[in-house]
């Protein structure tokens, strides 16, 4: 495990980093290149919409390495929110060292201090084994649910 990756909230200051990985990590799992027109709006209007969530960034030796988003889903039958664990990205030569795995510890520490956190849920490609295995081996579970989406406009 990486012992000199430091984890915080990103700020403006981490914006464009976060869009170029959000941009990189769409390339590599979805084969599809976000416009830098909508992905660096769409970042710095979540830094300026806290209720929409926030972004969590682990930096090593001044360089960030990994990026990834939390937003909220209200939960009716647990009275509560659950956490989705977004647009993760961990640089390649700085991944399977553990940075993901610190990413999600202090995930759970701000959750440990937000009453109203009820769980994390998060959704990943069908073919993504390597992280499905990373997800698996922090206790998350799969689920009984399917993901669908219709796009607007």
């Amino acid at each position: 495990m990486s012992a000199d990756v430091q984890i915080k909230q990103g700020t403006k200051a981490d914006a464009k980093t976060i869009a170029d990985f959000n941009r990189a990590m769409a390339r590599e799992t979805e084969n599809r290149d976000l416009s830098p027109d909508k992905i660096y709006p769409g970042v710095e209007r979540l830094m300026d919409k806290p209720e929409y969530g926030f972004y969590i960034v682990a930096v090593s030796a001044g360089e960030t390495v990994g990026t990834l988003m939390i937003t909220t889903e209200w939960s009716d039958w647990r009275n509560g929110l659950f956490w989705w664990i977004q647009s993760v990205y961990v640089a390649p030569d700085h991944r399977r060292k553990g940075i993901y795995r610190k990413m999600y510890d202090y995930i759970q520490s701000l959750a440990a201090d937000s009453p109203d956190v009820c769980g994390y849920r998060l959704y990943v490609e069908k073919d993504n084994r390597t992280a499905q295995q990373t997800y698996q081996a922090l206790g998350m579970t799969e689920t009984d649910y399917l993901l669908y989406e219709q796009e607007q406009g």
